[in-house]
């Protein structure tokens, strides 16, 4: 008889359980998504930048969603590929605030798609929140525009502080024409005097070039003590192969822009030795326990990797900052873009994919050349050269 009363008493007790579930699942399902859109360069030369953007936002939304969401409130992803066409990002960030109606953006990927929309975030007052490098994005200071990758200036000074404890003065630097690289050879030229650097050549190839040994010539005639590229695949790894061709042996400096394997796979043999600023995922497991990202880079390698099987590179960590930064705007502010500006204006401390996040009503970007470590090839692997 006890048997059966504590088995009568168990069954309901499970029924009662799960009715209870059921009511606050439906509660929660029945509540307004919360609408983020996503600008990524999925498709196109650099969708090597844009996919593992678009995959890890899935993957954190996908996470979000199956946790109940933001307080009850399912996030909604709508994402457009950019293609990483200017033109393409006026169009699908007209079509997210105008149609979509979203809350916040995310991206888009690089410099150039990011400074064409920059106006429409401003004239809608909607908080954007760029995975592009490029310091212009915000400095000076944008009243509704963010971004989360470490800026083209702060390579710069790691590369010249590298250069500087080496002695070497002398410097040709190339650059690709496109909006990355003009930013990148604007900081070159303007901070090379503060570290006693002389440009001793200076040259541009174009994002589709396959050929750059009429520039890598003129530039060896000036005996530069070293050389710093700054570009985006393919170009850098086209640099790499002509300055071995040409036995033009001297430090060979990359930018952040090519800071994944996609880099070493393309130069080949000729990578060797590449030394560049990368965000610390590069070398996480390389940095010492100490480091306060070490173990947030560990585990989102980890999620990542069991997701679609590969390693992300350190562009998806743009999309992962991001998105977390507007999950805490949300969570505490609600659906109101003005509040969501504010939070974000104000975040402290996020320890992130691309550094430790200190926001502030003059810096919309929050981080540091400390969120830059130097890397360089060697084995065919990126291994920690500079802490």
């Amino acid at each position: 008889m006890r048997s059966y009363v504590y088995r009568v008493g168990l069954f309901l007790f499970i029924f009662l359980c799960l009715i209870v579930f059921s009511g606050i699942n439906s509660f929660a399902q029945d509540k307004e998504p919360y609408k983020i859109g996503a600008l990524f360069s999925i498709t196109g030369r650099t969708s090597f930048i844009g996919e593992p953007e678009k995959n890890t936002a899935l993957m954190i939304v996908k996470e979000i969603n199956a946790h109940g969401g933001i307080n009850g409130h399912p996030l909604k992803l709508i994402m457009y590929d950019t293609e990483g066409q200017e033109q393409n990002a006026v169009a699908k960030i007209s079509r997210l605030i105008l149609r979509d109606h979203v809350l916040a953006i995310i991206g888009p990927s690089l410099t150039g798609t990011t400074m064409a929309v920059i106006t429409f975030a401003q004239r809608y007052h909607i908080p954007l929140i760029s995975c592009a490098a490029g310091v212009a994005i915000t400095h000076p200071t944008k009243y509704w525009v963010f971004k989360v990758p470490q800026t083209d200036e702060m390579a710069v000074r790691k590369i010249y502080q590298d250069l500087d404890r080496r002695g070497l003065k002398r410097v040709a630097i190339i650059t690709v024409s496109v909006a990355f690289g003009r930013s990148g050879r604007k900081q070159l030229l303007r901070l090379a005097p503060e570290y006693g650097i002389k440009i001793v050549a200076d040259e541009t190839f174009g994002p589709k070039d396959f050929d750059m040994t009429p520039q890598l010539t003129r530039m060896k005639a000036t005996h530069p003590q070293a050389v710093i590229c700054w570009g985006t695949n393919p170009g850098p790894a086209v640099v790499a192969k002509n300055m071995k061709q040409l036995d033009f042996n001297v430090p060979l400096y990359m930018s952040h822009g090519v800071a994944s394997e996609r880099f070493i796979q393309l130069a080949g043999k000729a990578a060797e030795g590449v030394i560049l600023p990368a965000g610390k995922i590069l070398v996480a497991d390389q940095l010492p326990n100490s480091d306060p990202q070490k173990k947030v880079l560990l585990s989102y390698i980890k999620d990542y990797k069991a997701h679609y099987g590969t390693v992300p590179p350190c562009f998806g960590g743009h999309a992962y900052d991001a998105l977390y930064m507007l999950k805490m705007a949300l969570e505490k502010v609600g659906p109101d873009r003005a509040k969501i500006r504010d939070y974000l204006e104000n975040i402290k401390g996020f320890v992130g994919i691309d550094g430790i996040f200190n926001m502030s009503p003059t810096d919309h970007n929050g981080l540091t050349e400390k969120a830059f470590v130097m890397v360089q090839v060697r084995h065919g692997r990126f291994v920690l050269y500079h802490y």
